[in-house]
């Protein structure tokens, strides 16, 4: 038997969200986030948002179950994911659909219609776990703050620590890698620093010669430790205008 499709909204009718009246809180574009809430293989919002633990790019676990079909590398940055099971280092990433699913209105609904009329229509039972939507026009969702700007959204508290990423330089023998372009993330407290660690590799394209020490204040930081932690055991001594500032060098494993 097939699988359920995944639910797809097009971007064009699902921009205008304001999940909070405060007029306080920063409002941005939707679609200045779409490369973090859509997925590169069907383009769509991401449905049941799977991450690949190698890599952490994350897509909507029907896509990237059936990509793993025929091949073992990611399909954003081509690392191989595991030479014969890849299935084994994906996991679901609930906390990401769950900030898509805020962002992006009504789509959560139209997801659980999609799945219920999949079942249905194969004369099958509805699982227990997918939950009807209540009948009705979904205009009685709508928020209640008419005079909200429209193409917006409030950033999610889930997001709830901004960081500033500071590199103080390469050991001599490290060369080829680019510059840092985004030196300013707001991640998730639960995020380790070794997810801190695979973003700068990422993005300064590294060599995996080469590993990454990231320090905050004089503490040199372990890869298990998550934000969390950080912030808790260094306090605001690394707090700089709302930001938790890390230090990042470029360093040759030592030769033991």
């Amino acid at each position: 038997m097939s699988s359920p499709p995944c639910g797809r909204v097009s971007h064009e009718g699902s921009t205008n969200i304001s999940d909070n009246d405060s007029d306080d809180e920063p409002k941005l574009p939707l679609n200045q986030f779409y490369p973090y809430i859509r997925c590169a293989l069907c383009c769509g919002f991401l449905i049941d948002a799977t991450t690949i633990t190698e890599c952490l790019h994350t897509f909507c676990k029907s896509c990237i179950v059936k990509h793993f079909f025929y091949s073992n590398r990611c399909p954003t940055c081509n690392i191989v994911v595991h030479q014969t099971q890849p299935l084994y280092n994906i996991r679901p990433d609930r906390q990401l659909q769950d900030i898509v699913y805020k962002m992006v209105p009504f789509l959560e609904e139209l997801e659980r219609d999609q799945m219920c009329n999949f079942y249905k229509e194969r004369g099958l039972e509805v699982p227990k776990q997918v939950v009807v939507s209540s009948p009705g026009p979904l205009v009685l969702k709508r928020q209640k703050k008419d005079n909200a700007p429209q193409s917006v959204f409030t950033i999610p508290p889930e997001l709830d620590v901004s960081l500033l990423l500071e590199f103080v330089g390469a050991e001599e023998g490290i060369e080829d890698y680019k510059p840092l372009e985004r030196r300013y993330i707001r991640v998730s407290s639960e995020a380790t620093i070794r997810h801190v660690e695979l973003f700068i590799r990422r993005k300064m394209e590294l060599s995996s010669t080469c590993q990454v020490d990231v320090v905050c204040g004089d503490h040199l930081l372990d890869h298990y430790q998550s934000l969390k932690d950080v912030q808790n055991s260094v306090g605001q001594d690394a707090v700089q205008d709302g930001l938790l500032v890390l230090h990042f060098g470029l360093v040759l494993p030592s030769e033991s």
